[in-house]
């Protein structure tokens, strides 16, 4: 019997760039070159071109989905595309590139070095004519117990044109409204986070940085509660009711540790409030898990609604802080009777 002592390399993201450029990398598995400007996603049904690549500050290259739907280097992009966790995708990227000495069944193509080599130009840039809400707008606003002075409050305006790096991108026309979350400026570049609300899917355009919180610079000194949620929809919402709350720029993020230890030197209690639907309850319990010191909780399937703010339409403003009062009691006994 002949025994194999081959070595196995190790397997990481570093070992893969000293065989193949990023570029390379991005190319093979989105199946479109490398280059400036807007294009379609490769990851999923997409006819309006809302995807380009940049570098990040560490001069990574990353593909960026400005529906907010996705971003991230060339391993996220495998883990995206087949639903793998990183480690899983590093192993992909291995056996598809002969880098691998483990045995795989199937013949393997060599692949060509790509010649591209991208220069980032910088951030996206989202430009926005904004308008006066329209009586419709406020009136939609209104609905989730949002006032013309809290939308001011958060820096929320009424588009009428929306421009994706120098070319128009969206127009206004009848109940298609579009609201842009303005973020401030990051190096004379606007920060934008567009909503459409009408749209059923993709209803975010945004330039906004990953870790941006929205609602964080409203919130008081200190308090007796905030409410980690997911929208700032549901922020404002909330804001209405007299209960401070933050929402990070995705409900697949969350607050970074530093943010969560600032928040918990400031509010006796720091929960969490998610949609009911599975990616929601799926993420609160990967935080719970993560910070034990922190609760949950949701809105029960029986109300038919997944959000505060779709609680507050269908059931009113009465009800909504009936609704809420009700479960932050629940948590202070659940807090007496842990300690």
């Amino acid at each position: 019997m002949t025994l194999d002592f081959t070595f196995e390399p190790k397997i990481t993201k570093s070992y893969l760039l000293s065989k193949y450029s990023e570029e390379t990398y991005m190319e093979y598995y989105l199946g479109l070159k490398v280059a400036k400007g807007l294009f379609c996603s490769p990851l999923r049904k997409d006819n309006t071109p809302t995807c380009s690549f940049y570098k990040n500050k560490s001069g990574e290259l990353i593909f960026k989905d400005f529906n907010g739907s996705f971003y991230g280097n060339f391993v996220n992009v495998v883990m995206e595309k087949f639903h793998v966790n990183y480690h899983q995708a590093l192993k992909i990227i291995a056996e598809d590139f002969g880098l691998s000495n483990k045995h795989v069944d199937r013949e393997i193509q060599p692949i060509k070095q790509s010649t591209t080599v991208f220069k980032d130009e910088g951030p996206a840039n989202i430009r926005v004519e904004v308008k006066d809400f329209t009586k419709a707008e406020l009136q939609w606003w209104g609905s989730y117990g949002i006032t013309p002075d809290i939308l001011k409050k958060y820096n929320v305006y009424s588009c009428k044109n929306v421009f994706l790096n120098g070319e128009l991108f969206k127009t206004e026309y009848k109940d298609n409204f579009m609201f842009g979350y303005y973020g401030g400026k990051k190096d004379k570049l606007e920060l934008w986070r567009i909503y459409f609300p009408k749209q059923s899917t993709y209803r975010f355009l945004t330039n906004w940085l990953a870790r941006k919180i929205q609602g964080y610079k409203q919130l008081p000194k200190t308090g007796k509660l905030c409410v980690i949620t997911k929208s700032m929809k549901d922020v404002m919402c909330l804001y209405s009711l007299g209960i401070n709350a933050i929402a990070p720029n995705s409900e697949n993020l969350f607050v970074s540790d530093s943010v969560l230890e600032d928040l918990k030197s400031r509010f006796k209690y720091i929960v969490i409030f998610y949609d009911n639907d599975l990616p929601g309850l799926q993420n609160m319990q990967k935080i719970k898990n993560k910070h034990k010191d922190i609760n949950c909780f949701y809105i029960p399937r029986h109300y038919e609604v997944k959000d505060i703010s779709d609680f507050h339409k269908k059931y009113g403003r009465d009800k909504t802080l009936e609704f809420i009062k009700e479960s932050i009691l629940k948590l202070k006994q659940y807090e007496v009777e842990r300690t």
